[in-house]
């Protein structure tokens, strides 16, 4: 599912939903989204009653085109594992040698 956009027209803001759908998911037991304009932070997702996750967070409009992100998904056990949006609008490389999903926040 490509990550859903609402553009508020009374402030310059975005809201997007991001989502993990249950194939992705797999045994998580609870996951998160680290974006760039939330300082990295890890935003908890709500398990989904079909074993996805989902949440809606507020991106600004007027910083910057576009923000990097990425999921955490976590075990019973506590394991992390970081992955990418499958419908992220594009992919950028980290000093890592991994790459950070983007989610664009331009006014179509």
């Amino acid at each position: 599912m490509p990550l859903k956009k609402q553009f508020l027209k009374s402030r310059p803001v975005v809201k997007v939903t991001f989502e993990i759908p249950a194939e992705a998911a797999k045994e998580a037991s609870s996951a998160y989204v680290l974006c760039e304009a939330q300082g990295w932070q890890k935003e908890p997702l709500k398990r989904l009653k079909n074993g996805g996750f989902k949440t809606v967070l507020e991106l600004p409009t007027d910083q910057q085109d576009d923000f990097e992100f990425r999921y955490c998904l976590l075990d019973e056990a506590g394991n992390e594992q970081y992955d990418n949006d499958w419908q992220a609008d594009g992919y950028r490389p980290t000093p890592l040698g991994v790459e950070n999903s983007v989610v664009s926040v331009r006014v179509s």
